[in-house]
Order: structure tokens, then C-alpha cells, then sequence
């Protein structure tokens, strides 16, 4: 499959969370029943909690904001403005049903797009998401949840481009209590999200050849 086939959506604004995961699932079942386009889906939340499928109640730990139930893996984790979140709806189906692949691809995009600005990061074992700062005390700068139905990917990834950090405050991000989470205005790094987008944009080709194991013209 190549670039031209997926669907680039930016959506103005904030997005309500409930709306945006109806307007996934709906068109997650449209990719999976009608073969409609693959997508990816950039959107800004109010600020709110989500609680993915692991989720421990004991992890949160100041409900202030909103807080939804989802369907994605992993814990809580917090969505607010200045925080560029990535919803990816591709047909896994037809790239050759790897999910390990299609989260490793995930999080070699998210860092190529901060290395384009001026942020260096990288992965830690055993640990899903994005990191950045000295090996010795990682930051986390992107967090990953996503959700395979009948090999159609839905939710994906939110970086953390100039978020209210104090908001994190309210959780156990990720279910990780050792470390602590930063932004790209926090490493002085100051981006838009424009920025960001454009910086995804750009390295979109490489993660779209990365998550497709089969030959680009299957269908």
C-alpha cells in the first residue's frame, strides 16, 4: 500500500473524546466491512483522563478531569491541549498482521518526528512508548495504547508537544510510578503543533513501509 492510499485528517480544534472514538470505530468497521481508506486522524482533547484496559483504580489518583473508560490497551493517561494525539486506522489485514511490528513502527515514527525537532528519544525495554533525556532517568514524552479488532488498528498515540505536565499529576501515567513526563517545551524545545504534524508528515513514508510486511500492492 503507499502513502497516497491512507487518509490524512487534522481535525481544528478540540475534539470531544466520546466523539472521536465513535468517529473511529465507526470508520475502523468502514476499513474492515467496505474497504474504505485507511486513516490517520491527528486530533487536540480537552483536558481528560482515559482508562485503557489495564487500568488500576488505585492509579488514579486525583479524578478532577473527566475520566472515560476506553477500549485501548494499557492504563490511564491524560489528553489535554497542546498535546498532539495520533489516532491510526490501518488495515493490518492487508499489511501482513504483525502487531508487534505495527507498535515498534509506531514508536520509530514518534521518534523520528521528535528527532526532525531537535529532541532526541528512544525506546526502553520493557516499556511501551516513547522516551527522551539520560538513560539513567527517562522522561516520557509519548505514550502508545492502541487496539487491533479483526486486524483494523484503532487509537495509537499521543505526543506531548507544550500539555499542562501538572496534569499528570492526577494518575499514574501508564501505570509507571518511576518516572516522570516531560514535553518539548519542557526540554526547551518549543514546537507548535503544526510543527509536530508537519514532522510526522514527513516521516509518514517510512512508518507506512515499516508496518507492511506484504508487498505494497495487496489489496
Amino acid at each position: 500500500m503507499i502513502e497516497g492510499e491512507v487518509e490524512w485528517r487534522i481535525a481544528p480544534g478540540l475534539t470531544d473524546y466520546p466523539i472521536a472514538v465513535a468517529a473511529m470505530e465507526e470508520r475502523a468497521a468502514a476499513i474492515r466491512h467496505r474497504g474504505a481508506r485507511e486513516l490517520i486522524w491527528l486530533v487536540e482533547h480537552p483536558p481528560l483522563y482515559t482508562a485503557g484496559t489495564s487500568a488500576d483504580p488505585r492509579e488514579l489518583l486525583d479524578p478532577h478531569l473527566p475520566v472515560f473508560v476506553t477500549g485501548r490497551g494499557g492504563r490511564y493517561t491524560y489528553h489535554g491541549p497542546g498535546q498532539r494525539v495520533v489516532y491510526v486506522m490501518l488495515d493490518l489485514g492487508a499489511r501482513g498482521r504483525d502487531v508487534r511490528r505495527f507498535v515498534a513502527g509506531l514508536e520509530d515514527w514518534i521518534i523520528a518526528a521528535l528527532a526532525s525537532l531537535g529532541a532526541a528519544a528512544y525506546v526502553v525495554p520493557g516499556r511501551v512508548g516513547v522516551w527522551t533525556g539520560p538513560a539513567a532517568d527517562p522522561a516520557k514524552m509519548a505514550a502508545i495504547g492502541v487496539r487491533v479488532r479483526r486486524w483494523v488498528t484503532l487509537h495509537g498515540a499521543a505526543i506531548n508537544v507544550a500539555p499542562d505536565l501538572t496534569h499528570f499529576g492526577g494518575i499514574v501515567p501508564c501505570g509507571i510510578d518511576d518516572a516522570r513526563v516531560t514535553s518539548l517545551a519542557d526540554l526547551g524545545r518549543p514546537s507548535s503543533l503544526a510543527d509536530c504534524d508537519d514532522a510526522l508528515r514527513a516521516a509518514l513514508p517510512q512508518f507506512l513501509a515499516s508496518v507492511t510486511s506484504l508487498p505494497c500492492n495487496v489489496a
